[in-house]
């Protein structure tokens, strides 16, 4: 008998596509989101709302949510793990999982990335600034508040970003190809 290699998750779809296949039906209320970048995979899967009585307060209903995301994530530790290790070792990236109960959302793990980066003196000033008012520590957490800034405010053009970038995406993998090229290969 031979056994069939597993094929490789690089992309959004085939990591969506096995996420499907191999988390348990009964986790989530939904298909979860799947966010990726370059390093890091988090999966964040939406829980049923905790039943409380229609006289249940704001602070009972935070309180019930943040039990419900701490349930959840004590109950489903060894089993994520290992299917982390499954997804990193497919896909060469880190896996973070984290979860949306009502309107809370919590990221139980994320990996902090280094990101270098050369700043002319007028940027660096508006990090030290911000080191030197207290907003952050250090330079580099003045940067990483910055990065939030924007994506905080720039959500929609970010989206329109994403969006034009793959259309491009698309465009490029319909195109001619050379024989024995895969589609958006070089």
């Amino acid at each position: 008998m031979t056994r069939q290699q597993s094929p490789s998750l690089s992309t959004d779809d085939t990591i969506r596509g096995w996420l499907t296949g191999r988390l348990p039906s009964d986790w989530f209320v939904a298909a979860p989101e799947v966010v990726t970048d370059r390093e890091e995979i988090t999966i964040i899967g939406t829980l049923a709302e905790p039943s409380l009585g229609a006289e249940a307060g704001e602070a009972e209903r935070a309180a019930a949510q943040a039990g419900t995301a701490k349930e959840f994530r004590e109950r489903t530790r060894e089993q994520r793990m290992k299917i982390a290790r499954e997804l990193e070792h497919r896909s060469d990236r880190r896996v973070a999982w984290g979860v949306v109960v009502g309107e809370r959302r919590e990221v139980f793990t994320n990996v902090s990335v280094p990101v270098m980066t050369r700043l002319r003196q007028r940027d660096r000033i508006v990090l030290d600034t911000l080191v030197d008012s207290g907003v952050a520590r250090s330079r580099s957490e003045a940067l990483a508040w910055c990065v939030q800034l924007v994506g905080t405010h720039e959500k929609e053009w970010l989206s329109d970003l994403t969006d034009a970038m793959s259309a491009v995406r698309d465009v490029r993998d319909s195109g001619p190809r050379s024989e024995g090229s895969e589609p958006g290969s070089r």
